[in-house]
């Protein structure tokens, strides 16, 4: 396939008018087949990376089914995010188990190429749970990651801790060069998440939601991890979990080298209102709004491409920019950007044309074929 008179997102991290073309799966530098594109009109951007949702269209990744993988999968192929990281919820250990051999199971026949697993739960704080099922909140525990990570044909590429719980310190020295260990629902202190990013963390997990806030005498783990140039920090830009200005002066802090845009999205995504579930407990959705019976927030409705459409069109991000943080970064934080993340001869041909004028989706391209 031969694509012409797109603007091109290329590695330098703008926009150029250049032939794009694919052999096969690939990118390529040339290629034999005749097929012809026309992308006037539309930037042409790489899939889209989501390390941080899950679910949509009714189903979950704590189903642990490979029909609920699939349908996710495919759901997140058609809206140009092509390759995911689905996150567990705080569960039981059994439950996990089954999440993981789920995972490990499935063949990436369908859909957005599943990468590795974000094990958000359940290694978190009481206090800061949100969402999460306070009755399987579990001390950090470096074996019972290792039998979790195991049953997963060792798929696992972001684990969620709390640090000042009891013996998260000794778990991170223990895991930090074994997954990309991640700060989140988290009662720290400026002081211990520097003690944290100081012993191998370098990840936040949905910044400012379920931490303590910003501060000017209390600046807590948005603070400290703004200090460590090593850390890098996710940011859910539905419109809902944080305030424009919040989201402009967090580029401003940190760089649209360290930031990665996610969905957080659950079941309910690509739906209509109604009730949903989230780790078992009861969700309404109600717009863009997904909460539980008591208000609390319960992840997003929005997939990953309508959130970097927010971000652009209404918190005044820059396109470039927000392709960074949804396409790059994020394939770089969990070590895939060898194979996915940019339009570069050799990677894998994922890609998707939007146009100009409203940064809607006018063509998806996985593994080289227009779905």
């Amino acid at each position: 396939m031969k694509i012409i008179h797109a603007k091109v997102y290329t590695e330098k991290g703008v926009f150029e008018e250049k032939d794009v073309y694919t052999d096969g799966e690939k990118i390529a530098d040339q290629s034999t087949d005749g097929e012809v594109l026309d992308g006037s009109g539309c930037y042409l951007i790489p899939g889209l990376t989501d390390i941080h949702f899950h679910g949509c269209v009714g189903r979950d990744f704590c189903d642990g089914s490979l029909e609920s993988i699939e349908a996710m999968a495919v759901y997140e192929a058609s809206q140009g995010i092509t390759t995911i990281v689905p996150a567990t919820m705080t569960l039981g250990r059994e439950t996990l188990k089954k999440i993981c051999r789920a995972a490990a199971d499935w063949n990436n026949e369908k859909g957005a190429v599943l990468c590795g697993i974000n094990m958000e739960g359940p290694f978190i704080s009481l206090e800061r749970k949100g969402a999460q099922n306070g009755d399987y909140v579990h001390k950090p525990d470096v074996e019972m990651f290792r039998e979790l990570n195991a049953a997963s044909n060792h798929l696992v590429k972001l684990l969620a801790i709390a640090p000042e719980e009891p013996g998260a310190m000794e778990c991170i020295e223990a895991l930090k060069d074994e997954v990309v260990l991640s700060v989140a629902h988290t009662m720290a202190d400026y002081e211990t998440a520097a003690e944290a990013f100081q012993k191998g963390v370098h990840h936040v997990t949905h910044l400012y939601n379920a931490m303590s806030g910003l501060s000017h005498r209390s600046p807590g783990v948005v603070g400290a991890a703004a200090d460590h140039a090593s850390v890098e920090a996710e940011l859910i830009c539905d419109g809902i979990h944080i305030h424009p200005a919040t989201v402009r002066q967090t580029f401003k802090m940190f760089g649209d080298d360290r930031i990665i845009l996610i969905s957080d999205s659950m079941e309910a995504t690509g739906m209509p209102d109604g009730e949903y579930a989230l780790g078992g407990q009861k969700v309404i959705k109600k717009g863009n709004y997904a909460t539980l019976q008591d208000g609390t927030l319960a992840g997003s409705a929005t997939n990953l491409m309508d959130c970097l459409r927010t971000a652009v069109q209404k918190m005044q991000i820059p396109l470039e920019s927000a392709v960074k943080c949804a396409a790059v970064n994020s394939a770089r934080s969990v070590g895939i950007y060898d194979q996915y993340g940019s339009i570069t001869p050799g990677k894998t041909a994922n890609m998707v044309l939007l146009r100009e004028t409203d940064l809607r989706t006018e063509k998806v391209i996985l593994k080289g074929q227009i779905i």
